[in-house]
């Protein structure tokens, strides 16, 4: 990593930072928890997810009950999430991969494994790709790797941290390289939390918050002579 991006990289997070408050840190809870959660949080809202794992520990007394259930009944409690039944076998398949790996359903010995060794294990998982396995690497095992999902890809292309053509999967390498590990997390709380709040994909509140002069968005389109359909 170059020092001046890591010098860039550091003043873009200390100034989300002093914006936004402290990054909040995610819920404790085990490691299989943390597994479904993640399942359930694909291709859906923070609100549906949470309303699904609400009725999934309110319907099931423990994993071994939701592993062996009928995959309607299970279907039926995280409707909620969004496309049930795929959802249903996929955590189904968790458990049951976890248990068979493991002889139990728990996933702590992964705090003792490299970043490289976790995510090894976690993608042979069916149905668990390398973006969910690093949510779960980040937030439940504070281990220094960035997913990068929809806002962290769009910001990092607005402010310059990767290539305008950039796939995900080149952003993920790029920023993991590029982003110091002691701000992994904190940094990629905030460029969610921005991208939410202002700089969303269609209509940025360009004006709002403090990384606009850093924006090739606001630089090129709100104060420059692009368009929208020029820079993402």
């Amino acid at each position: 990593m170059k020092k001046e991006d890591e010098e860039y990289i550091r003043e873009l997070n200390q100034k989300l930072k002093a914006f936004y408050g402290p990054a909040p840190q995610p819920k404790e809870q085990s490691g299989v928890n943390y597994l479904i959660e993640t399942i359930l949080s694909q291709n859906t809202t923070d609100v549906s997810r949470d309303k699904a794992f609400q009725n999934l520990n309110s319907e099931f007394k423990d994993f071994n009950e939701i592993e062996n259930s009928d995959l309607e009944r299970l279907t039926d409690a995280i409707r909620t999430a969004g496309l049930g039944p795929t959802k249903a076998k996929r955590i189904q398949g968790a458990l049951k991969t976890v248990r068979e790996k493991t002889g139990e359903y728990k996933m702590e010995f992964i705090e003792d494994m490299s970043v490289d060794e976790a995510q090894k294990w976690l993608t042979e998982i069916p149905g668990i790709g390398s973006k969910t396995a690093a949510v779960i690497l980040c937030f439940k095992y504070k281990k220094p790797i960035m997913p990068v999902d929809t806002h962290v890809h769009r910001l990092s292309k607005r402010l310059g941290l990767v290539p305008l053509n950039a796939s995900r999967e080149k952003s993920h390498e790029i920023l993991n390289e590029k982003v110091p590990d002691d701000i992994k997390y904190e940094f990629h709380t905030y460029l969610i939390m921005h991208g939410r709040e202002y700089c969303n994909a269609r209509n940025p509140n360009c004006e709002e918050g403090p990384i606009k002069e850093h924006c090739m968005y606001y630089n090129e389109v709100i104060n420059g002579d692009k368009t929208k359909e020029e820079v993402p």
